[in-house]
């Protein structure tokens, strides 16, 4: 005999459950705004609740960054990979559950790899369990004027009561930048090399968009394709958020499109654009090394990245003073991402030179290696390739450049050397 209110009961539960669900599925929104000025340039349903997905780790690498600042964590700490952090899906470092990585590792982890059990691993160790942590992030979210943010997780994987909007995403991405603006730095790191391996990031559009220096991408089915970009133009910073993108692609083209229409300038110096797409360069995954000694774990010691403010500096002989031809700020969206071209310091002329490298992209991929190595203490240090002609052949010096004097790039030099990264002094 069938139940006629039991029925209805479990009918009228079932409801309401698909109607809470269907709340925060999958809706595209967007935000785009101008923190100089304040000003919201585009905004559509960007107070429509959605589900994060992995712009989750910006609030676990915001909470990881104060505590190190606080003294809570320390980079080279050991931090245990719990059972819950072991378990945690794909994308994810894959150490098993009771060996260790370091704070650095995970951060890495979070900002190159999207990694699910690094973010896991951090929010068990700073909230004591991954459930206390999500508190502890809902928390810091309406300290930073989040209002409509819940996390229940360090890492963004489903959960129907985990929940944002693009505002909140702009806010926290905004509060990343202005609260830790070094750390920040780590968001134009295109890979990072755990362990004898080298892990590709994400986040696709970064590499590609005039002046963007970060900061994250996120998927999960519940959401559709999520990214948090900023971007840097003649000292004008743009923060944009696009939520519920039916594919990867098509929400960096949305992304775009939108900074190209509110942002601009951004396709400034045509010129020196041509110039810049006209470089080959190998795929990222192949490009050379010149260590034959492999790193190991304790000496992945990296800390802030280089900026992705961008200048070429080219070389006349090896002591004196290069010749600079301007780029402009950032590759253009067609370009390759795989040469980092650094900001060039303002001032001194003693630089370190680590290697003489047969590309472009060889010398460019050992600077970025070395360069957290020097990411503190020596003032407006940046990575530089120059370039000068041997026997008719073209030869790409990778050097930092910007200390303040001799003692300084001596100093430095021996930090790498303790790295077994050789360089030697130049002036």
């Amino acid at each position: 005999m069938y139940r006629i209110p039991q029925i209805l009961a479990f009918l009228w539960v079932l409801g309401a459950s698909l109607a809470i669900s269907r709340s925060a599925e999958a809706g595209y929104s967007h935000f785009i705004y101008d923190a100089k000025s304040g000003k919201v340039l585009a905004s559509e349903n960007a107070d429509e609740i959605n589900h994060p997905a992995s712009l989750t780790k910006m609030m676990t690498l915001y909470m990881t960054f104060e505590a190190l600042r606080e003294g809570r964590l320390k980079w080279d700490q050991d931090i245990v990979v719990t059972p819950n952090a072991a378990s945690k899906i794909p994308s994810k470092l894959g150490v098993p559950a009771g060996r260790t990585i370091t704070v650095r590792e995970a951060v890495l982890g979070m900002v190159v790899r999207s990694a699910n059990d690094a973010a896991a691993t951090m929010g068990d160790y700073l909230g004591g369990s991954e459930d206390r942590f999500g508190v502890m992030m809902t928390k810091k979210a309406r300290a930073l004027g989040m209002s409509r943010t819940v996390f229940r997780n360090a890492s963004g994987l489903p959960d129907d009561e985990q929940v944002t909007t693009a505002r909140d995403m702009a806010q926290l991405a905004l509060a990343l930048i202005r609260d830790f603006p070094k750390e920040y730095q780590l968001f134009s790191l295109k890979n990072m090399e755990f362990r004898g391996k080298r892990l590709r990031g994400h986040n696709n559009l970064m590499y590609r968009y005039p002046g963007m220096d970060g900061v994250k991408t996120g998927f999960i089915n519940a959401s559709g394709y999520n990214i948090a970009s900023a971007v840097n133009i003649d000292g004008r910073r743009v923060i944009g958020v696009v939520m519920g993108g039916k594919t990867a692609r098509q929400r960096d083209d949305q992304m775009a499109a939108l900074l190209d229409r509110y942002v601009p300038g951004n396709t400034a110096a045509p010129g020196g654009l041509v110039a810049f797409q006209a470089q080959k360069r190998p795929a990222e995954d192949t490009a050379p090394l010149a260590f034959a000694t492999p790193s190991p774990r304790k000496e992945i010691a990296l800390g802030v990245a280089p900026k992705t403010a961008l200048a070429n500096l080219y070389a006349a002989p090896p002591n004196a003073v290069p010749q600079t031809t301007p780029v402009p700020t950032a590759p253009s969206r067609m370009a390759s991402s795989q040469t980092m071209t650094p900001q060039q310091p303002v001032g001194s002329l003693w630089r370190i030179q680590i290697a003489a490298a047969a590309s472009r992209d060889q010398a460019s991929a050992l600077l970025e290696k070395a360069m957290p190595l020097l990411a503190q203490g020596y003032g407006r240090v940046a990575p530089s390739v120059e370039s000068y002609a041997d026997s008719g052949k073209e030869i790409f010096r990778a050097r930092f450049v910007g200390f303040a004097d001799g003692d300084a790039a001596t100093r430095a030099c021996s930090v790498l050397q303790a790295k077994a990264i050789t360089c030697f002094v130049v002036r």
